[in-house]
């Protein structure tokens, strides 16, 4: 493995630490090289599009799990990021990973498809969240469960959070894959 390349307790789930070097013009950072993601997955990371969304303090965004691969890059803002595998074949079904993003620890994580990805905005300013996908995103194929499912259980920073309509509408997981708690 990479030494900028660091294993998670779910297999497929990176996080990606390159250096950053300041000075005082500010800093310079190399967020991941392709080649070297590529050796650690073990296959071919292509992404197609490119996608940036900008929230706002206290929102709340996800848990989503489209039928594709994702490199993300929070680049502004403080940030609470979980992954959560739903990948029904998996060894770690239904484990989850916890992240901060934010000034002093600006990383990325590659997130392989099937797995659950969500973040809110914990700090006083916008995130603005960076990610690249190798597959063009068209709906039909997207899995979303529940943010605050109690089978999962994360500990979430925030009280209240601003949550869209349909994340508000999320199945459980155990509604989405029943066979999975016979």
């Amino acid at each position: 493995m990479d030494k900028y390349i660091k294993t998670t307790s779910i297999a497929g789930l990176l996080i990606l630490e390159w250096p950053t070097f300041e000075d005082e013009r500010g800093f310079f950072k190399e967020v991941f090289h392709l080649d070297e993601l590529q050796q650690a997955l073990g296959y071919e990371f292509k992404p197609v599009q490119w996608n940036h969304s900008k929230s706002k303090p206290g929102v709340l965004r996800g848990q989503h799990a489209e039928n594709w691969n994702k490199l993300i890059y929070p680049v502004t803002g403080e940030l609470f990021a979980s992954v959560v595998d739903i990948r029904v074949d998996s060894v770690t079904f239904g484990k989850y990973e916890t992240f901060t993003f934010n000034n002093e620890n600006r990383c990325a994580l590659f997130i392989p498809k099937g797995m659950a990805n969500s973040f809110c905005v914990t700090g006083k300013e916008d995130v603005n969240y960076l990610y690249l996908v190798d597959a063009y995103w068209d709906g039909s194929d997207t899995k979303a469960i529940a943010w605050d499912d109690p089978d999962i259980n994360i500990k979430w920073p925030i009280e209240n959070p601003i949550i869209s309509e349909r994340d508000k509408n999320n199945p459980k997981l155990r509604e989405l894959l029943p066979e999975k708690f016979k």
